[in-house]
């Protein structure tokens, strides 16, 4: 697979090690947006100025090589759901999914995340790429072995697939109530490595990073990288849901994760 230039000088975005296409996990930095949607502020659900946010996704889709009416994102509802993405749709019309995959060169499929993990997939070798949005709902549906699989009906191969995990709340700021923990329990009771004791009773600290990363091993894919940034820990490069949560509330922006197939 071919190796892409490392644009981690870009003040917008962190860019994996992992050999993918050309993408970015983007950070809040180095958009137009203002107050808590301060800067770079890619979702269009919320209540920031919408040109605003248009020219913020205009922005990180040139950074990766991608036309801005070539970006596509999805309305993400925390499930297994997987779209396979031929011709681009308007900027917030995307369907109900959690993942996308394509193998349409030009075409860029981006994620919005707040705490969550972002993950970008790619086979060069055949040609398809694919972003996933994995809460720990989406994780433990199957969201990222649906996306693999929705990639290898386009042509790619487990061990031609490259996937990449992006920030995102880390296992000591993501503590969690017993619900969370007994529902991936559920899944799997060998799930209880992810979980370590937390500070207040009666609670625990997940490991959603790891816990990806051991769902994307076990469907035995070619390689696997974690990017090393924790969004809640983070203020001053990333939105956080639980940031927010923790200060009672208001208005958040999200980051966004692109990945664009490149033309060969």
């Amino acid at each position: 697979m071919k190796a892409y230039p490392d644009m981690s000088s870009l003040p917008l975005s962190l860019v994996s090690s992992a050999v993918l296409a050309p993408h970015g996990f983007f950070t809040r930095i180095g958009g137009v947006s203002a107050g808590p949607f301060a800067s770079l502020n890619c979702s269009l659900s919320g209540q920031d100025d919408r040109a605003a946010v248009l020219e913020n996704r205009a922005r990180a889709a040139r950074a990766i090589g991608a036309e801005p009416d070539r970006l596509v994102g999805l309305t993400q509802v925390h499930g297994p759901d997987v779209v396979t993405v031929q011709i681009p749709w308007l900027a917030g019309a995307g369907p109900r999914a959690d993942a996308m995959v394509t193998d349409r060169t030009g075409v860029a499929l981006g994620i919005v995340t707040a705490d969550c993990a972002p993950v970008l997939f790619a086979d060069l070798s055949a040609g398809v790429v694919g972003a996933a949005h994995a809460g720990w709902r989406g994780a433990v549906a199957g969201v990222l072995e649906a996306t693999i699989t929705a990639m290898e009906a386009l042509g790619a191969t487990r061990a031609g697939i490259a996937a990449a995990i992006g920030p995102c709340i880390r296992q000591t700021s993501y503590e969690v109530a017993a619900d969370l923990r007994d529902a991936v329990l559920a899944a799997d009771p060998g799930n209880a490595r992810f979980f370590a004791d937390g500070v207040r009773d009666a609670r625990w600290q997940f490991d959603l990073a790891g816990y990806c990363a051991a769902r994307l091993g076990a469907a035995e894919i070619g390689a696997i990288d974690t990017i090393n940034a924790d969004t809640l820990a983070d203020e001053a490069r990333f939105f956080s849901h639980r940031r927010r949560t923790l200060a009672n509330g208001g208005p958040i922006g999200h980051q966004i994760s692109v990945i664009t197939l490149p033309a060969s």
